[in-house]
């Protein structure tokens, strides 16, 4: 007769896969942590950039619908201290607007005095599909001075009708909003105007660099919790493979075979033993002659 394993093995299977679900879960939360902050919202390259230089910014846009693409994107630029000649970088089967605003107070430059400047600019006509993102680039020349910061809100608009507006202004001391605006902070110039692209590069590499680690941590920990789940199925599956082998008792054909045994040895006993000692041999007394 042997004993029945099943509930024993289907306790077991359910505490592994109750492990598992909890070890996927928590590295997949691990992933999105770190995902997060450097891919969920739209941000410009360089943050920072010295005060009356030319240079480039990058907008990165990345698609957060899961069912619909990023058709248009709107670039709001800043007036109260204006960008005296801007250029929109074309995009491969995007269409680049720009919307012009009469400056109350004309700005001068090495270039001449303008009384115009770019307010706005938009990129319409192509997709960023769902998990992809899409740089979009402006010239600045040049960035204006007697600002602390340049603050480009934008506005997302997906093929569904969704808007997402990155218009909130992130202030010292307190939690980032929701959807932050993409900030450039304008230093102190320290150095020819000429270099200003050596501080783009630099910006835009430490940006990348961070980007990058934030990735690399999260591919990290997602291999230590598949580490971490073939630990815990091994562990299981020992205990359950000794526990089947061990509980199964001998059925009626054993203990048949054990008798046989038993009775084959007392037949093969050696033929000089002694009898009992409780077996006595008589002898006839011979009769006497007279």
């Amino acid at each position: 007769m042997s004993i029945e394993l099943a509930p024993a093995r289907s306790f077991l299977r359910s505490s592994t896969l109750r492990r598992v679900t909890i070890v996927g879960a928590a590295s997949t939360a691990a992933l999105l942590l770190f995902a997060a902050p450097a891919f969920a919202h739209i941000t410009v390259s360089p943050d920072s950039v010295p005060a009356g230089s030319t240079t480039e910014l990058t907008f990165h846009v990345p698609n957060e619908e899961a069912n619909a693409s990023t058709v248009k994107v709107d670039v709001q630029i800043p007036v109260v201290h204006p960008i005296a000649q801007l250029l929109a970088k074309p995009v491969p089967g995007w269409t680049a607007t720009v919307k012009i605003v009469k400056l109350p107070k004309p700005v001068t430059t090495d270039d001449g005095t303008f009384t115009t400047a770019v307010s706005e600019v938009t990129w319409s006509g192509g997709h960023v599909q769902p998990g992809q993102f899409q740089d979009f680039s402006i010239s600045c020349d040049s960035l204006p001075g007697g600002a602390g910061q340049l603050v480009f809100k934008a506005i997302q608009t997906y093929s569904n009708g969704d808007v997402v507006r990155w218009i909130d202004v992130s202030q010292p001391g307190q939690p980032e909003p929701a959807h932050p605006a993409p900030t450039v902070t304008l230093t102190t110039a320290t150095a020819p105007i000429g270099t200003a692209s050596a501080s783009h590069s630099t910006a835009s590499s430490g940006s990348d660099g961070t980007a990058r680690w934030l990735g690399i941590a999260g591919v990290v920990i997602g291999l230590l919790a598949c580490v971490l789940t073939l630990t815990v199925l091994r562990r299981d599956r020992r205990p359950t493979a000794d526990t089947g082998a061990s509980a199964v008792a001998p059925d009626n054909g054993d203990r048949v075979l054990a008798g046989a045994k038993a009775t084959q040895r007392r037949d093969q006993a050696p033929a000089n033993s002694k009898a009992p000692s409780n077996s006595k041999v008589s002898a006839k007394p011979q009769s006497r002659r007279r």
